[in-house]
């Protein structure tokens, strides 16, 4: 199954990191976190990804185009630094389109400005590429399948520090952390029929305009989920993202448990990906 990520944002909310680098291209660990989404999705078995470019597409572009498989698994290099024995890989079986989708899109516009590539595709999945989880996506997937429904999104508890309040008039009645106050927040892994289509106007964003007309219909639906979610949305959100992976309690590395294949590179294909990426990060 396909899977569409919008990764063209310009990260108001974030800017306060460090590189100048687009929102999903901000590391976590090794990696960025379009990649650990990516990662993700490939665990469970979906690595076709379209990636919904714009501001700073070139970043994204280039990193893939260089991509290093060394530096996030382990290797055997033998026969005098000649021959190179990677351990496991990342994304050797992985199928990725670049798409510029504009600089200024809203989420809807980027959907579809990349319909043509879902031409054929009954189902495809989505996803805003800031969140991590520990979601079971076949038990997600099968839920939607089982309702013959046009879009759904997951929902999950907001984890933000702030608290709800209720009153009347002026009369404070009560305050609660949001987390605890019975709410639930778009958590960005959505599942899509490619009837959505039918139901998005040029120009219009996606949750504004189409999922209310999903709505009035009653084919929107949302898979309730209180297990491990966070979205990196300020770099504070980055930091405690970056602690959980030092302190080795990422959750969202699913992956981890799968006992990886070695996979040998040949000497020459090898020293030319080595090369590619020494001149691109010379210029």
């Amino acid at each position: 199954m396909k899977v569409v990520l919008f990764c063209g944002g310009l990260g108001m909310r974030i800017r306060e990191y460090p590189d100048p680098v687009p929102k999903p291209m901000i590391t976590i660990g090794y990696r960025p976190i379009l990649w650990h989404v990516m990662k993700y999705y490939a665990h469970h078995g979906h690595k076709d990804f379209i990636l919904c470019l714009g501001y700073k597409a070139d970043a994204i572009k280039h990193y893939f185009l260089n991509y290093d498989e060394c530096v996030s698994n382990n290797f055997v290099l033998s026969n005098g630094g000649k021959k190179l024995q990677l351990l496991n890989s990342d994304i050797h079986d992985w199928n990725i389109t670049f798409v510029d989708t504009g600089i200024q899109s809203s989420i809807g516009q980027r959907l579809k400005a990349v319909e043509k590539y879902l031409d054929g595709e009954s189902v495809f999945m989505a996803n805003y590429s800031d969140g991590l989880t520990d979601l079971p996506l076949d038990d997600y997937l099968d839920h939607f399948l089982s309702r013959d429904k046009v879009g759904s999104f997951l929902a999950v508890n907001p984890p933000y520090s702030c608290h709800v309040v209720s009153f009347t008039d002026d009369i404070v009645e009560g305050v609660r952390p949001i987390n605890k106050a019975g709410l639930s927040i778009n958590g960005g892994f959505f599942v899509f029929r490619n009837d959505i289509f039918k139901y998005m106007r040029d120009g219009e964003d996606l949750v504004e305009q189409p999922f209310q007309r999903l709505i009035q219909e009653k084919q929107l639906i949302a898979y309730k989920y209180a297990g491990y979610w966070n979205c990196m949305d300020t770099f504070k959100d980055r930091q405690q993202l970056e602690d959980m992976y030092t302190r080795g309690e990422a959750p969202w590395e699913m992956w981890k448990t799968v006992k990886p294949e070695a996979d040998e590179i040949p000497w020459e294909d090898w020293k030319a990906t080595k090369k590619k990426a020494i001149l691109h990060n010379a210029s």
